[in-house]
């Protein structure tokens, strides 16, 4: 069901940033602009911190590595919009050089290495039971991921189980490729600010 405050719960300041990115992206002002510019104080700002430092702050992964996680816990969580956001973005960090939305429907995640299929493979798991324990870390780091490897991933899944949960019960609609491709050049060049 999908919450009419994403709509019209902005002061003047936001509805008017808003005609100014409709306007500069020729595309609608995605939900998840709409949410973080609701209650900012709240959530909006604390939460876009978050997102930011696990998704643009220093990790020995690779920023399309971070972005497949994201699709990756979206898709695991079902969140159509999210999955198409992430999957944008990883594919254009990736530059062709990997298929997401192939990795995304392969179960046993073949075509990565072996670090990062181990980890996703965790995060899934996580996302699915809310639960990990030691012997699924002896795994992740058995199959050579580090410790902060492991910690980064964690980050990351914490903050697309929440996005995800507010995407699926705010209803956020899903846009267009186009819309996808603007935010997907918009997130790489300037991340979760």
């Amino acid at each position: 069901m999908r919450l009419k405050i994403l709509d019209r719960g902005h002061g003047f300041g936001t509805k008017t940033l808003f005609v100014l990115i409709r306007a500069v992206s020729r595309q609608p002002v995605l939900d998840v602009i709409k949410l973080v510019k609701y209650r900012p104080d709240f959530y909006g700002q604390p939460m876009s911190e978050i997102t930011q430092e696990a998704m643009r702050g220093y990790s020995p992964w690779s920023v399309a590595d971070r972005e497949l996680m994201a699709a990756f816990v979206a898709k695991t969580n079902q969140c159509d919009f999210c999955i198409k956001a992430h999957s944008a973005v990883a594919d254009l960090a990736y530059r062709g050089e990997k298929h997401v939305a192939m990795l995304l429907c392969d179960p046993t995640l073949a075509g990565i290495g072996e670090p990062l299929r181990a980890t996703m493979l965790m995060l899934r798991k996580l996302t699915m039971e809310h639960s990990i324990d030691a012997d699924d870390m002896r795994g992740v780091l058995a199959a050579g991921a580090s410790a902060e490897q492991i910690e980064d991933a964690l980050a990351i899944c914490f903050s697309f189980d929440v996005i995800v949960r507010l995407a699926n019960s705010f209803g956020f609609s899903v846009p267009s490729t186009e819309a996808f491709a603007a935010g997907a050049k918009y997130l790489l060049a300037r991340g979760y600010r």
